[in-house]
């Protein structure tokens, strides 16, 4: 069977339900294909529902624009559509004199960011925010918060159908070809030949795979796909923190951190591992290192006090000992494909993002 459609996004995670919201409010009509029988499964479900500042990201990158444009849009739709959400604010601690300098440069870079809230933390100011917290300073980063991924999934599904945008679950891209608009072959229970003015390909891991399956997209242009596994514990017991709190990052990495969600439950993670497929089983030996990680900046964590919790695992366009990379938003201008964007290396801050991302995939389309 053959069917027409102005547009077509391609995976049902959080950036991809915040485009087809977009494109649908812009009264083009959508049709979102997700290849899972539920939308947000994999990245968009198992991450640390954290609303980022904007703080760490390289100056003038995708990442560093989208977020804190992102960050500020999120805040005002998630008051305006009852989504779950809390401006805990977040501490960044040195637990030594050699990671200082390194707090220094997250206070400058944030500020060219357009970040410009941090507050120095002595001490003695940061045993005040946070007894628990050892360590030797701190940054302040009041603009960070937690957020209920589903909660905003839905509303961003929500609002797409309300435009007239439809949700097609269990229906995977197979193939296509690009030439005239873009013709893609869908399958599932029920097989459909796709003919689209527009596609946009969010497929999160398998975004590299949808765009080499259609004919007619450079090769050259499609990155490399990588995978990295983090796992995730929580905490037993009252939360002895009133704020997230994260170490001093690593440069592919920003440490085992410290997360509460809105019901109050403490989560440690995630770790940082590669792996070479998508396999979200939980490894119960890596206890011992998040014991030892933690208590670098919280002493106070008892014996058998940590529980198993999930894993998550990042989209990336980069492998091991690589720098890592900005976002890859493909426009036609890129790759040639008239009405086509490819979305590849969405991780973390995509969430926080969002929005902005769609505004900006929509300005691709347009011009």
């Amino acid at each position: 069977m053959a069917e027409r459609v102005e547009c077509a996004v391609i995976g049902a995670g959080v950036v991809g339900l915040a485009v087809a919201r977009r494109l649908a409010m812009s009264g083009r009509e959508v049709v979102v294909l997700e290849a899972e029988t539920a939308f947000g499964t994999h990245t968009s479900s198992r991450n640390s529902e954290v609303i980022h500042a904007g703080i760490y990201y390289p100056t003038g990158s995708l990442k560093a624009r989208l977020c804190v444009a992102g960050k500020q849009a999120l805040y005002r739709y998630c008051a305006g559509h009852d989504v779950g959400h809390r401006r805990t604010g977040k501490i960044i601690v040195a637990t030594g004199a050699d990671q200082v300098p390194g707090l220094k440069q997250y206070r400058e870079q944030a500020a060219i960011n357009g970040v410009g809230d941090l507050e120095w933390l002595e001490p003695q100011r940061l045993r005040e925010l946070e007894p628990e917290v050892a360590g030797v300073a701190g940054v302040l980063s009041p603009s960070t918060g937690i957020i209920d991924s589903h909660g905003l999934m839905l509303a961003y599904l929500g609002e797409a159908q309300e435009h007239g945008a439809a949700l097609a679950l269990a229906s995977p891209v197979v193939s296509g070809r690009a030439g005239g608009g873009i013709v893609l072959e869908v399958g599932g229970a029920e097989p459909v030949t796709l003919h689209c003015r527009m596609v946009v390909n969010t497929a999160g891991f398998n975004a590299q795979a949808v765009a080499r399956s259609i004919s007619g997209i450079p090769p050259a242009t499609i990155p490399p796909a990588f995978y990295a596994i983090g796992h995730y514990y929580t905490l037993s017991g009252k939360a002895p923190f009133r704020r997230l709190v994260y170490p001093v990052a690593r440069r592919d990495w920003l440490g085992v951190h410290v997360t509460i969600d809105l019901g109050g439950q403490v989560k440690f993670g995630p770790d940082f591992s590669w792996i070479d497929r998508v396999d979200y089983r939980f490894d119960e030996s890596r206890e011992a290192a998040f014991y030892k990680a933690i208590r670098d900046y919280y002493p106070g964590l008892e014996d058998a006090a940590l529980r198993p919790g999930y894993t998550g695992i990042r989209p990336k366009i980069h492998g091991p000992g690589q720098p890592a990379p900005d976002f890859l938003i493909q426009g036609p201008r890129d790759h040639g494909v008239a009405g086509l964007v490819n979305l590849f290396g969405i991780e973390s801050p995509g969430l926080t993002s969002s929005l902005a991302i769609a505004d900006h995939v929509a300005a691709l389309l347009d011009g």
